[in-house]
């Protein structure tokens, strides 16, 4: 238990920080804009290059782990952020800032999320779900302890030399915690979906159907969620106030699927989250800027995506064998970072083309049809008694 504890400790550490780091954009999109001399949606095709990047990196992310382990493919990815850091730092125009995203997203795929589950699959085994939920729990807070740091660094040296802190911090310090800290994995962790889960392919169908549709929702929102919040009327400072708050729902969304323990699955916990997103973006949208409605978003939206960024990772294990869960998660991701790239564009775009209001309305459709497509794939749920 100690050990698991000590590893547990380490992948929070190295998650908050690396997600923390990539996700600077909201924050600082206002002021490169300026330097640039160009808009909102040009500097958040940014964000989207990152996830195209990482989804179409994903497949070989897998071969990697089973070549050289996950915990060597994770510090490689940890390096190589932080070279797409000083990349981004020193960018003299949108090509260059551009090419940085493309960098991280590559190190992304190796490094942030995905990759920490197949690390978890690999090294914990029967307790994998148990353990990727912990681990959750504490990365939602990425962008609660990010955004405020971020704000205050770039206030005090600029955008420019707080990516650069950054960097320094992921190669002098989280790529040799990972090397180091982490245990040595000896199984493959990326095995082909075997013959005995392919024949699913319905059911797959409607896990990535949901999982990118709800995706497409609640990244979008984390990536212009604080200017979409001043789209409402706020002020930078309430709106980041308000979007970091929304991380501490998250984490108490996430604890939800703890406290089930056994007594539920993955898609039990995606069921019940998924239905919140629309609940909380329809508060959102009625009330605008009020206070009943800014709280009800923060509870119902942030408790519900929180829980769902939890199903996300565990609904797989109900339909696929364990060991075919890094196969299945690596296969996942491609549409899903695909999907997200278009988020915080088009997001950004439509704020300025229809309103925050009509945004809110719009991600509430597809929050919607997302639980309605959840709904249809548990009633599919006997197809995945047979794997277990």
């Amino acid at each position: 238990m100690q050990r698991h504890l000590f590893v547990l400790f380490l992948l929070a550490l190295t998650q908050i920080t690396g997600w923390g780091m990539v996700s600077v954009l909201p924050v600082i999109a206002t002021t490169v804009a300026t330097e640039f001399q160009t808009s909102l949606p040009m500097i958040f095709v940014g964000t989207s290059v990152m996830f195209v990047a990482m989804g179409l990196a994903a497949p070989w992310t897998g071969r990697a782990f089973r070549r050289f382990g996950p915990r060597s493919v994770m510090a490689a990815g940890a390096g190589m952020i932080a070279g797409g850091l000083c990349l981004l730092a020193l960018a003299p125009g949108l090509l260059v800032f551009w090419a940085a995203w493309v960098l991280i997203g590559i190190a992304g795929s190796m490094f942030l999320t995905t990759s920490a589950y197949a690390y978890i699959a690999d090294y914990a085994e029967d307790r994998a779900r148990s353990l990727i939920g912990t681990l959750m729990l504490v990365t939602g807070l990425a962008g609660s302890v990010f955004w405020p740091i971020t704000a205050f660094l770039d206030g005090l040296v600029g955008w420019r030399a707080t990516i650069l802190v950054y960097a320094g911090i992921m190669a002098l310090v989280i790529c040799p915690l990972v090397l180091i800290g982490l245990p040595a994995t000896g199984t493959a962790t990326a095995p082909a979906i075997s013959k005995r889960s392919a024949h699913k392919g319905p059911v797959f169908a409607l896990l990535v159907t949901a999982i990118t549709l709800n995706s497409f929702v609640t990244f979008g929102i984390e990536a212009v969620g604080i200017q979409l919040l001043q789209a409402t009327g706020m002020d930078l400072a309430k709106a980041i106030a308000i979007a970091s708050l929304l991380g501490v729902f998250k984490v108490g969304g996430r604890a939800i699927d703890l406290l089930g323990g056994q007594r539920w699955d993955g898609l039990s916990t995606g069921l019940v989250s998924g239905a919140m997103i629309p609940v909380g973006l329809a508060a959102m949208w009625a009330g605008g800027e009020g206070s009943l409605s800014v709280v009800g978003f923060l509870v119902i939206y942030g408790v519900g995506s929180g829980a769902f960024a939890v199903a996300r990772a565990t609904m797989p294990l109900v339909f696929f064998e364990k060991a075919d869960y890094a196969a299945a998660m690596a296969t996942i991701a491609l549409p899903m970072n695909l999907i997200n790239a278009l988020a915080p564009p088009v997001l950004a775009a439509l704020m300025a083309g229809i309103g925050a209001h009509a945004v809110f309305a719009m991600l509430g459709v597809l929050s919607t049809i997302a639980f309605m497509v959840l709904w249809q794939l548990n009633r599919k749920r006997s197809w995945g008694v047979m794997v277990g």
